[in-house]
């Protein structure tokens, strides 16, 4: 039976919710094994230590003070390739990615032109 959950919840998707626990649960790990308090992690990263206990509790976090604690513990790297590489599914998917692989917007502009009044 746990099979058959486990199969399931791979088709499920993720809840961002738990996903940010998960990773602040990951980002506790790290700093406990470096044997740094969290205030030690406030002063090097330079995020407000009420912002690292709200993240370490309930996985909330800005990108911005992710990226200031990846920084500090030498996770970068890791960061950067969220989106370096892309992923599909099918092979629709993968053709249609490699189509668009050298536009630079998702949408078409409209001219300035065609959003004027004909009738002025």
């Amino acid at each position: 039976m746990d099979n058959m959950l486990s199969v399931l919840e791979s088709y499920m998707p993720p809840d961002p919710d738990d996903v940010g626990r998960q990773l602040a649960a990951d980002f506790r790990r790290r700093r406990i094994e470096r044997r740094l308090t969290r205030a030690d992690m406030a002063a090097r990263s330079g995020v407000a230590l009420s912002n690292i206990t709200r993240f370490e509790q309930k996985g909330y976090i800005s990108l911005r003070n992710l990226i200031l604690l990846a920084i500090a513990l030498g996770y970068i790297t890791e960061v950067r390739r969220i989106f370096s590489e892309p992923k599909f599914a099918t092979m629709e998917e993968l053709l249609a990615i490699h189509d668009s692989k050298n536009k630079k917007r998702a949408y078409h502009r409209r001219s300035s032109k065609s959003n004027e009044n004909p009738e002025d």
